[in-house]
This record gives C-alpha cells, structure tokens and sequence, in this order.
C-alpha cells in the first residue's frame, strides 16, 4: 500500500471553558515598559478581564471601565500556557483582536531562558496599524535568508535579540486587513504557524478564506501557497535557535513600541494622557475561538484522525497526551 505523506495530529485543543486553566498568569512588571499592571488569575476573572462566553469564546480584556490619573497603569491580562513546545503546527482562530491608540497586542511563542530557546511573534502590532507583523528573535548568528517564496515584506534580518534595538527579523503582512480593526471588521481569521525541518513558516487567512483542509481537522501547510514568512534553515537552524516554547496572549499599553510610534501614528494627545481614560480601550480585546496545536506524523503509524473534522474533535476532546516533543 502506497505510504501516505505526513499528516498533522492534534496535540493540544485551547478553547472554552478550560481555556484558561492551560495558562499561568502574568503579574510582574511589563519587561517592555508598558502602562499596564498585569493582574492574577483571580484578580482578571473578578474584575472581568478574562472571561468565556456561552458560546464557548475565550475572551482577554483590558480595564476599560476605570478613569485613571495621569501616569497609572491600567489592569490588563498577560497569560503563557503551561505547556511548552518544540517544532509543530499552531492554528490559532480568533475572531477579534486588539487594537487602539496606545494598544500594543501580541500572540507568541518563546523559550524559558530568552533569548535562548528564541522568540516567534505571529500576531503583533500597535495603535492603529492595519499590518500584522510576524517577527523572530534569537541568539546571535541567526539571520533571516528568505524572501522569494513568501508574501511578506522584510524589515530585518538579523535576528540577534542583542543588536538593533531587539528588532529582529521582522516581516509584514502585504494584507491591509491582516491587523487590528479592518481584521475584526471582516470577522478575523486563522493565525498560523509551522515549525519543522523546512524552517518556521507563518500564515493569515481571511475568514472567508480559511482553507477546507484546516476547518475540517486535517491541515496541509503544502497546499496553502506562499506563506507571509518562510525563516529558512540556511540562515537559522530552526532547532538550534528554536526550542520548549510556551505560548503567550497579551495586551500592553503604550511601552517600546505602541509608545515611541504613538506621536506618528494619527492618535490624539499622548500616550499616557490616553491611558487615562477607560472608554478608549473598548476595543482593546481578544475574542480566540480556538488555539490548536498539532505534532507531524506519518499517517502509517496510525495516529491520525482522518475523516474527522477540527469541530468534532474540538467538541470530543481537550487535549491529546503530554507530548511535548513535536518533531
């Protein structure tokens, strides 16, 4: 019998009502100089920063009840799965994301000991910018090749976390509604991430054009065309650089990038007088109706699921196994 080519199986299902029971919150200081306190578990569930809806949506806010003098923080969510992950597929489904003057939100991936173990930001961006940017920071010596076969724009290529300001590798999306409020106006869409020998690729679909293949629970990255980024191994040994990342939702104010790009990015006063005010950030959210990951495998071993769709697994199971070695 003719031997299959590698499928992908689920490992992890985040969403609904044990969304946030796979993550530790956040409650330090913003390394990234942000405005924002990020809060406990217990204390962003009470204050309703994180919330599921019946629905089964998984929903991270920040305060946008509160008037705050000027130069306090504002309560916000920063939360990290307590898995960790080396290589795989990560399909994230999110129906709103942050945005806003001032708002600087971000889906990622990182190692325990940054920037050993490095860094992949698939979903980032401030204030009122309509451009997702996907971005890669490491150790030295990694440097981003690529660039025929993708979509995106190169805005940097070296990805040494110790030089540039820590810009990275960065790549932006050509979509215009790739970010922030064109996104959410068209219903968001599927973030996603391959993480393999071929190097890191990273993907945005519509929602209106999210493939079939991946709605019905067996995704082929091969037939999804050019990705907006392709980190490939000839600059950037993808398990050298890359290794035991956890996941990360958050949402910050102001800080590095959402405060120094603040002044030319057509938002009014300054970005702490806008801190001030709750009703600025009511759109400052995420809405995620899934975030998947999946581990290669043959599909002669027998594990795959074929003729199953993501919903039904998504309603029949929570999780597969502890495997954190995705390979």
């Amino acid at each position: 019998m003719a031997k299959r080519a590698p499928s992908w199986v689920v490992v992890d299902v985040f969403q609904g009502e044990g969304f946030f029971d796979e993550f530790v919150f956040y409650d330090l200081p913003d390394p990234t100089h942000g405005q924002v306190n990020y809060v406990n578990k217990t204390a962003a569930l009470s204050r309703g920063l994180v919330y599921v809806t019946p629905d089964n949506k998984a929903v991270m806010t920040v305060d946008n009840h509160t008037d705050l003098p000027l130069g306090e923080n504002r309560d916000s969510v920063r939360i990290q799965s307590i898995k960790s992950y080396t290589g795989g597929l990560f399909l994230l489904d999110v129906e709103h994301a942050p945005w806003g003057c001032g708002v600087w939100p971000a889906l990622w991936t990182v190692g325990a000991n940054w920037p050993l173990g490095g860094e992949i930001d698939i979903y980032e961006g401030v204030n009122l910018g309509t451009h997702n940017q996907v971005t890669f920071h490491t150790e030295p010596n990694c440097t981003y090749t690529q660039g025929v076969n993708q979509t995106g724009a190169i805005i940097g290529r070296d990805c040494d976390a110790f030089v540039n300001d820590n810009s990275g590798c960065g790549i932006t999306d050509p979509s215009q509604t790739s970010f922030g409020e064109p996104l959410n106006n068209l219903g968001g869409g599927v973030f996603a991430m391959q993480w393999d020998d071929n190097g890191i690729f990273a993907w945005f679909f519509h929602r209106s054009s999210v493939p079939p293949d991946i709605t019905n629970g067996d995704p082929q990255p091969s037939g999804w065309g050019y990705p907006t980024a392709l980190l490939s191994p000839a600059g950037c040994n993808p398990w050298l650089y890359f290794n035991s990342h956890s996941i990360v939702f958050d949402i910050t104010l102001c800080g590095d990038w959402a405060g120094s790009a603040y002044s030319s990015s057509g938002c009014p006063g300054s970005c702490e007088t806008q801190v001030m005010k709750g009703a600025n950030f009511v759109n400052a959210s995420w809405v995620v109706n899934s975030l998947i990951v999946f581990r290669e495998s043959d599909f002669s071993s027998g594990a795959s699921l074929p003729g199953v769709s993501m919903w039904t697994l998504l309603a029949g199971m929570m999780f597969i196994g502890g495997i954190i070695m995705l390979r």
